[in-house]
C-alpha cells in the first residue's frame, strides 16, 4: 500500500514543481508586461495619428461644406432683399474663410 502511495506522491511533486515554476516565472516577467503596456498605452503609432489626422481633415472639409451651402443660400435670399441674410452670408463667409487654410490642398495628379 505504501507503494503506490509513494509513487503517486512522487508524481504529484513532480507536477507542482512545474505549476511553480510557472508560477514563478510569471510573478517574475509581470513587470516587464505591465511596463510595456503602459508605454503602448502612452505612445501613439504611426498608423494611429494618421488615422487621426484623417478624421480630422474630413470634419473640417465636412464643415466647409455646410458653410459653402449656408453661404449659397443666405447670398440668394441677401440678393433678393433680405437685409439680415446679408449680414448672416457675410459672418459665415468670415468663418468659412477663416476655416480654409487649415484644410490640406490635393496635389494636382502628374501630368
Amino acid at each position: 500500500m505504501r507503494g503506490p502511495t509513494l509513487a503517486l506522491l512522487s508524481l504529484a511533486a513532480f507536477g507542482l514543481s512545474g505549476c511553480l515554476a510557472k508560477t514563478a516565472l510569471d510573478v517574475a516577467t509581470a513587470p516587464v508586461k505591465v511596463a510595456s503596456k503602459a508605454v503602448d498605452l502612452a505612445t501613439t503609432s504611426q498608423s494611429e495619428a494618421d488615422e487621426k489626422r484623417g478624421r480630422e481633415i474630413r470634419k473640417r472639409e465636412e464643415r466647409l461644406g455646410q458653410l459653402a451651402r449656408q453661404r449659397d443660400k443666405l447670398e440668394k435670399r441677401c440678393i433678393e432683399g433680405e437685409r439680415r441674410a446679408c449680414n448672416e452670408a457675410a459672418q459665415v463667409n468670415a468663418e468659412l474663410q477663416a476655416l480654409l487654410p487649415r484644410v490640406p490642398v490635393e496635389p494636382d495628379e502628374p501630368r
